[in-house]
């Protein structure tokens, strides 16, 4: 066996001993239900799990919509129309629930901008 045909065939044990224990380089589908809203399937979003915030738990975004779910405490919100430098500056902020409270919550409000399907 070559050195290159050893290599390929070492990666493909390893790949099938991930996918054997439950690994897998295709993302599994995620759906979460989001409160006014129902389910919402994640496939198209960054999701980011906070430990830092006390409020924030989750944080997902959809750059090409601009549409976030975010988890407070437990429950699921969306936000529409939301810029990437708006959920770049809340992953940055010193307090992401207090980043929420001043510049998301009532300003992003999915009731008055476009929704995605």
């Amino acid at each position: 066996m070559s050195d290159r045909s050893h290599v390929h065939h070492r990666l493909f044990v390893i790949g099938a001993l991930l996918v054997g224990m439950g690994f897998s380089s295709a993302a599994s589908a995620e759906s979460v239900f989001v409160k006014y809203r129902g389910p919402v399937d994640l496939a198209s979003f960054t999701c980011e799990s906070i430990e830092r915030s006390s409020l924030v738990k989750r944080l997902c975004y959809d750059a090409e919509q601009e549409y976030v779910i975010v988890n407070l405490t437990g429950t699921y919100y969306h936000y529409c129309e939301v810029p990437a430098n708006v959920v770049a500056d809340w992953r940055a902020a010193g307090s992401m629930g207090q980043f929420y409270n001043a510049a998301v919550k009532g300003r992003y409000d999915c009731r008055f901008l476009r929704m995605p399907a």
